[in-house]
This record gives structure tokens, sequence and C-alpha cells, in this order.
């Protein structure tokens, strides 16, 4: 059973920043007589303010909006108003992503591209206190879970090296400091790390590395060297792979890299054709890729890169960083996302070694 007669229909709301998708989901939702529609918003600061002035018992949402950081949005939200009911729509189906928003206190995950009838019933659920979760991500969440611990174990020289600088409760200053790196490269690490051990904050990671005490790697017990010229491991072997449909752009950065270590081979790709050409013929050990390209964006173009050659290591770049396109890049296999305007000599060097060493 739904609800009780004697009850007042739920206030709803809904956010989604397209017009039309919202004109969906009202029109799915009015078939549940047990609701009511107060209000629609397109983005985050909306949604904040329809919240404080609505106060709905449930909220259906698209996580992707304008001025909206979905997960520490959804905790800030149930620290309010802990007796909100929250289900996403989305068209992500990401496995982090999934598992980062049920663990913020989404009641429910629901795919777009599933049918109407199913979002009825989620909605059902949610309201009846369980949980909702699309039949498609059910399997893949669970093997996320059996998969978590032995991702543990595939950390990196230089991951296992932060988590133990996290340990020490460090901050983000800190640890650059320490580690002679920029912030951004240090923030881009930390990123990878919770990524790599599915967490999502420095007290998650602080638990895990408590549990896993084996992992700890103090700076300097397996420090790497700076890649030489005539090293064994370096000696005209590194490929890198450059992809920008700035000319000059790529060429300025070509000319770092190879003032950085003059032995690697550095080749260019203008658009994503080229770089897949590129990937197939030399299977590059690592791959800078803008994140804005003319035909294709460069998330899609990682992918790619990693599917021909699944052994080159990408960096994304953009000289408009976004937290968004940062976290679908590191989800899509890049192990880094820098600002462009962040990348000098230090940066090259400290790329390249933690590529080519861990």
């Amino acid at each position: 059973m739904f609800f009780p007669d004697t009850m007042q229909p739920v206030k709803t709301l809904i956010a989604d920043d397209h017009a039309l998708v919202r004109a969906g989901l009202r029109d799915a939702l009015n078939n549940l007589p047990d609701l009511e529609i107060v209000g629609e918003v397109s983005n985050g600061p909306e949604l904040m303010s329809a919240l404080d002035n609505l106060h709905p018992g449930l909220l259906v949402m698209d996580v992707n909006m304008p001025e909206f950081e979905p997960v520490a949005a959804v905790k800030r939200i149930l620290a309010r108003q802990p007796e909100l009911k929250i289900l996403v729509v989305s068209a992500y189906d990401d496995d982090s992503y999934v598992t980062g928003l049920l663990s913020a206190g989404v009641r429910g995950y629901h795919l777009k591209d599933q049918p109407l009838s199913d979002l009825q019933l989620a909605v059902r659920r949610i309201l009846d206190n369980g949980r909702w979760i699309s039949d498609p991500l059910v399997n893949r969440l669970v093997q996320h879970h059996t998969a978590e611990s032995s991702k543990a174990l595939e950390l990196t020289r230089r991951q296992r090296e932060f988590l133990y600088l996290l340990t020490q409760g460090y901050n983000n200053h800190k640890i650059a400091t320490l580690t002679d790196l920029s912030i951004k490269t240090v923030e881009n690490h930390l990123t990878a790390l919770y990524r790599a051990i599915c967490v999502e904050s420095r007290l998650e990671a602080n638990k895990f590395a408590n549990e896993h005490p084996e992992l700890l790697s103090p700076p300097g017990l397996a420090t790497a060297h700076p890649l030489k010229k005539g090293d064994s491991q370096y000696d005209g072997s590194i490929t890198i792979l450059l992809v920008d449909d700035n000319r000059r752009y790529r060429a300025q950065l070509g000319k770092l890299l190879n003032r950085a270590y003059p032995s690697i081979s550095v080749h260019e790709a203008e658009d994503p054709a080229d770089a897949y050409r590129l990937a197939e013929q030399m299977k590059p050990n690592l791959a800078f890729v803008d994140v804005v390209l003319m035909e294709e964006d460069g998330i899609q173009c990682t992918r790619r890169i990693k599917a021909i050659s699944p052994a080159t290591r990408v960096i994304l770049i953009s000289a408009y960083p976004d937290r968004e396109f940062r976290r679908i890049g590191m989800n899509a296999g890049a192990i880094a996302f820098l600002d462009k305007k962040d990348i000098d000599a230090a940066t090259v060097r400290h790329v390249i070694e933690d590529a080519m060493t861990s």
C-alpha cells in the first residue's frame, strides 16, 4: 500500500536543467494521486532556495545541473532536512558516481532510459521507506563492492605515499611542500587516490588507511629518482602524444616536455581521428589530451585512446578547469586533470616521473 488515505499529498520538487525533461517527469508524477508537484528548478541555487521555501517531502532531481556539486549538496541538504527523500533521475551510470550519491544519502538512483512505469515504481518504493536502484545498475554495483578490496592492492607508489601523508593530518599545502608538487597536482593525486580506494573524503581515506596499514609508504622509502637521459627505463623508450587543436599550444607544451627530458619522443595530434591513428601506431606511454576539441570532447577521446592502447596513461588538460569535467575525466580513465595555466617544467617532470614509475 502506498499511503493511508488520511495523509496529505507529498509535496514534490523537480530539479533538472532541461525543461523538456522536467515536463516528462511532471507528467509521469502527476499520474500518482498522492503527490503534489509544488515546484520546478533548473540549477543549484534555485534548488537550495526552493527547498528552504517549499519544504518538500520528496525531491526528484538530476545531478548534472549548473552551479551544483551533487555529493556535497546532497549531504548539506540532508543535514538541514533529514526527513527529505531524494530520488536521483540521471543519465550517468558510472559506478563510483552512483555509490557516492547513495553513500551521501539519496534513497534511489533511476536511469533516464528506463521505462516510465519504473520511475513511478521507484517513487512508490522510496515513499514507502524503501530504496531503489535501476536494474542495469544492480549487478554492476555488486561487482563493484566485491572488487573494492582488490582495488586497494593496485595502488601506485605515489598513491601509497599520499595515503601515508593523509594519515599525518597534512593539508594540501603541506603535502605540496613535502612532495615538491604544485597544489593542483596534489589535488589531482588525491582525486585519483580516492577513486582507487572508493572513498569520497579525507576522513574516509584515513579510515581506509587504518584498516590497511600495509599499504602506507612514507615518502623517501620508495621514491624514484627523476628520469634522466641514459636511464634503462627511460633511454629513448618514452613516447608522448599531445592532443590539442591549438597548434601554438601543442608546440609550447612539446618544447616544455623536451626541455624537461630531451630524449623523449613527442608526437602531436590536431584532432581525435589523428590521435586514434597515432595511438594505434605508437601505443604511447603518456598522452596529454585537451578537454575541448573540435569534433569530439577530450573525455570521449580519452576513453577511445584507453580502448586502443590500455597501457597509455592519459592526462586531461584544460584552460577552463571544471569539477564535473574532472570527475568524469578521471572516471573515463585519466590519471590527472591539469589546468593549462599550472603546467610548468616542475609539473611536467613530476607527471612524467609518476606516470613512468608507478
